[in-house]
């Protein structure tokens, strides 16, 4: 960093890479230097818009005629002017990729999951620990809007101690996983467990700690991999009580939600409310909006990441061990799935 600005690379453009281009570009922190995609890259300087399942800008980037393209991650981390790189390529490619990076002394953003097991986002994880660089998963639930505001309110016990909660997540199948874009050759992304339901798998662990066990029930494709989930994550006595359900197999559209019970109130968060997503209802009281003027999560956690680069300081809200403690979980309950079994996960 000469001038206060990190260079950035962004590897992958499809809905995510340029959700997280939008990002980049609006952040006087950064600076766009080179993408990178396989077979998508702009032209004149002009990248296409593209359309996912949570509702943002799809009008075209200019990123300008200065921004390097590649084909290939390999020439990008060839030189030097890259600081940090973004990944947001398909989940088989992640351990290669990030473990590439981290020993080219780059900084590292790479997309949830980290791996498609645990087993490989460990190689990752230890990979990050000698490294120049650091690594941060895109857990972009822990800086969401309403439910980073959560957290703050578990930890300071704004409503009394939290007694259960409810996540939802729900979304029609992606496109690329209709039509088979990253799953041919018998490759198993995880299904909706592993690519959706995981965001609120991180943030259980993230707002209560590592469960002691799970039970999970679900739908199976034909495929074999899981359309549906819900879990019970298990926690010593007195809880709380947690659960959380996850699928593809919403006929249109997304949304997510989630319902804590608290001593002494209801807080209820519906994506559906738009700007009056979040509802507190506190005991014998009225029930109120809390509105935020902070951006998504997209932008919350690339800001963050850019700041901890600027600084020199690790990842502290989320750190390359969460994206493996998230696979853990999300393994234990793809297992009670196919076993009909209580899955113990004990500590690590």
């Amino acid at each position: 960093m000469t001038d206060g600005k990190v260079n950035v690379g962004v590897v992958g453009l499809g809905f995510m890479g340029v959700t997280h281009l939008r990002a980049y570009l609006g952040n006087p922190m950064a600076r766009v230097v080179a993408v990178c995609d396989a077979a998508r890259l702009p032209v004149n300087g002009v990248l296409p818009g593209i359309k996912g399942n949570i509702k943002t800008n799809s009008d075209d980037i200019h990123l300008g005629a200065g921004v390097k393209t590649f084909r290939r991650i390999e020439e990008l981390l060839a030189g030097d002017e890259v600081e940090l790189i973004d990944l947001c390529t398909p989940t088989p490619l992640h351990p290669e990729q990030c473990i590439a990076a981290l020993k080219a002394g780059k900084y590292v953003l790479c997309e949830k999951p980290l791996a498609r097991t645990s087993v490989a986002a460990m190689e990752i994880l230890r990979a990050s620990e000698s490294a120049r660089g650091f690594l941060m998963p895109a857990m972009c639930m822990r800086f969401w809007p309403g439910w980073s505001w959560l957290k703050k309110v578990a930890e300071e016990k704004t409503y009394g101690r939290i007694l259960a909660a409810r996540f939802r997540r729900v979304s029609e199948m992606p496109a690329w996983s209709k039509q088979g874009i990253y799953g041919g050759g018998g490759v198993d992304l995880g299904g909706a467990l592993f690519d959706l339901h995981i965001h609120d798998t991180d943030f259980v662990n993230f707002l209560f700690g590592r469960p002691d066990a799970v039970f999970s029930s679900g739908v199976v494709n034909a495929a074999g991999t899981i359309d549906h989930v819900v879990t019970q994550y298990i926690y010593p006595a007195p809880g709380p009580a947690v659960h959380a359900e996850g699928n593809w197999l919403l006929a249109k559209g997304f949304n997510m939600s989630f319902t804590v019970h608290c001593e002494r109130a209801t807080l209820d968060f519906d994506l559906g409310r738009g700007a009056d997503a979040m509802q507190v209802c506190e005991h014998g009281g009225n029930s109120q909006t809390v509105h935020y003027d902070e951006p998504d999560g997209y932008v919350g956690e690339i800001r963050y990441m850019l700041d901890c680069v600027a600084k020199g300081h690790r990842p502290q809200i989320v750190d390359a061990r969460a994206g493996v403690t998230a696979l853990e979980i999300c393994e234990a309950e793809e297992k009670s799935i196919r076993s009909g079994n209580v899955e113990r996960l004990g500590n690590k």
